[in-house]
């Protein structure tokens, strides 16, 4: 990873940060992406890094997508890894109670956020001699279905399939594309989802999730973390077009 120029978006959150903090560790140059510029600043100052910079931009405006690209290559000289990671959980309710705009919001967040990424960032990658390495974060969402939370499983398959078609777009630049789709994570989006499930009750509603799982536990913020770097580095070179499940079992 040394020297090497990534991108990471949804930067500020608890896998965001992690991964951030084994690139820095490793050598990488860090460019974080996230929509509050105060948890930006935050993040700046807890991983404290010369390598380390930042931007404030919506994933779900492409025009902010083409100013976050220009910015990394401005910066640090192009991309090689891009990890396409912003997404937002919605609320949980049935489909015919689901809010029009909050789908919206969602589906610009989570499908077009990840395609305006891939649109962008492509060219940047092909104009490398070494082409590059891109990680779509999706979830067991992305490959099961859940009642009561259907625009978000909606977009976790979506981007599922693009995945699959930009790696094959992308196979003959040498530029490899791949999902990580992990379980339950313990962090600020499953305490979230838990109380969706079960106003006033998220702790019982954690255990119900934990049951699902043969390693009866969340993930945590590394484990993923240790995956998407996994898959972003050379250790992952034949590796393209593949959905990677860190579940705990979850899906088996």
């Amino acid at each position: 990873m040394k020297n090497k120029n990534v991108v990471i978006t949804g930067g500020t959150g608890g896998i965001g940060l992690a991964l951030a903090q084994k690139l820095l560790d490793k050598g990488a140059k860090v460019l974080l992406v996230d929509l509050n510029e105060d948890d930006l600043k935050k993040a700046a100052d807890q991983l404290k890094s010369e390598h380390l910079f930042y931007f404030k931009a919506d994933v779900s405006d492409e025009q902010a997508v083409k100013r976050y690209v220009d910015f990394a290559v401005e910066k640090m000289g192009g991309i090689d890894i891009f990890y396409n990671n912003a997404g937002i959980e919605g609320k949980v309710l049935p489909l015919e109670e689901y809010p029009m705009e909050l789908f919206h919001k969602l589906i610009d967040v989570n499908v077009k956020g990840v395609f305006y990424g891939l649109r962008h960032v492509f060219p940047v990658m092909k104009k490398n001699s070494n082409g590059g390495n891109i990680v779509i974060t999706s979830s067991v969402a992305g490959m099961r279905g859940t009642a009561n939370v259907l625009p978000y499983v909606t977009s976790k398959h979506a981007v599922v399939g693009m995945m699959k078609s930009a790696a094959l777009e992308g196979a003959d630049h040498k530029i490899r594309v791949n999902t990580v789709n992990p379980s339950p994570v313990d962090n600020r989006m499953m305490r979230s989802l838990e109380d969706g499930f079960a106003p006033g009750q998220a702790e019982a509603a954690k255990e119900g999730f934990e049951q699902a799982i043969p390693l009866k536990r969340y993930a945590t913020n590394d484990e993923v973390a240790n995956l998407m770097y996994f898959l972003g580095s050379e250790d992952s070179s034949f590796i393209t077009g593949a959905v990677h499940a860190v579940d705990g079992g979850m899906t088996t």
